[in-house]
């Protein structure tokens, strides 16, 4: 018989990935306000009022990244990982560089592997943790995304292949895959312009998602109350994924 995978929110400790922008920020400041004691993890760290332990660390360098692992292992007992970092680089098929092919698939699915290696086994050893990847609404298509819809595409794969692997320990592990939300990537890779269009065309209920949003569906998934859902891909884009409402 599977272990329950019981997690109480308050007084676990959480590793994030990408802790200071968008999504994490906001996932950082919901669990810090639960009791959560968070680790994250980011490229830059000076001037950031982080409520927890910021480390920094340039997670596209695997050697540093191992480093700052280590010390994290070492210091803390994390109960739960979001690999919340990723990287995007927009080209047409025909002019996608391999080496932004390769880029791409190295931030996403290259660091949620390193990062999560290094504190499974003790997840195992105590049968019970959290893993939520994520991914993109990308992976059902989009233009120019070749690269980076490839690269959100093997960590859904990932997540389900993690998910039968430690369904015994009572872990569970999950995606999360937002659409057009609100955030300094989305709106990076979005011409000024063309923001209001693409939530009128790309997202059924006419607006941005915020990243608020998306941080309370990973603290649900983190919870006591989800330790019956794994190796699934949840979407949250206002019906993005139904189909475009342009006629």
């Amino acid at each position: 018989m599977c272990a329950r995978s019981e997690i109480t929110l308050k007084d676990s400790c959480v590793l994030i990935t990408g802790a200071t922008k968008g999504i994490g920020w906001a996932l950082t400041q919901r669990l810090a306000d639960l009791g959560c004691h968070v680790v994250g993890i980011a490229r830059n760290t000076a001037e950031i009022d982080f409520p927890g332990y910021l480390y920094e660390c340039d997670l596209s360098d695997a050697g540093q990244t191992q480093d700052v692992l280590q010390v994290i292992r070492d210091k803390f007992p994390v109960d739960a990982v979001v690999n919340n970092v990723g990287s995007a680089i927009s080209q047409p098929l025909g002019s996608v560089e391999l080496s932004a092919l390769y880029e791409t698939f190295d931030m996403n699915v290259r660091t949620a592997v390193q990062v999560t290696q290094a504190f499974v086994e003790s997840m195992k050893v105590r049968r019970s943790g959290r893993i939520i990847n994520l991914c993109s609404l990308a992976v059902r298509g989009a233009r120019d995304a070749t690269s980076y819809a490839a690269a959100k595409s093997a960590i859904i794969g990932c997540t389900r292949t993690w998910a039968l692997d430690l369904a015994e320990y009572g872990i569970t592990v999950n995606a999360v895959a937002p659409g057009a939300i609100d955030t300094e990537l989305f709106m990076n890779a979005m011409p000024a312009a063309d923001v209001a269009s693409a939530a009128a065309s790309m997202v059924p209920m006419g607006r941005l998602g915020t990243a608020n949003e998306v941080a309370a569906l990973i603290g649900f998934l983190l919870s006591a109350e989800a330790g019956f859902i794994t190796g699934q891909v949840i979407g949250i884009d206002g019906g993005g994924s139904l189909g475009s409402t342009a006629s």
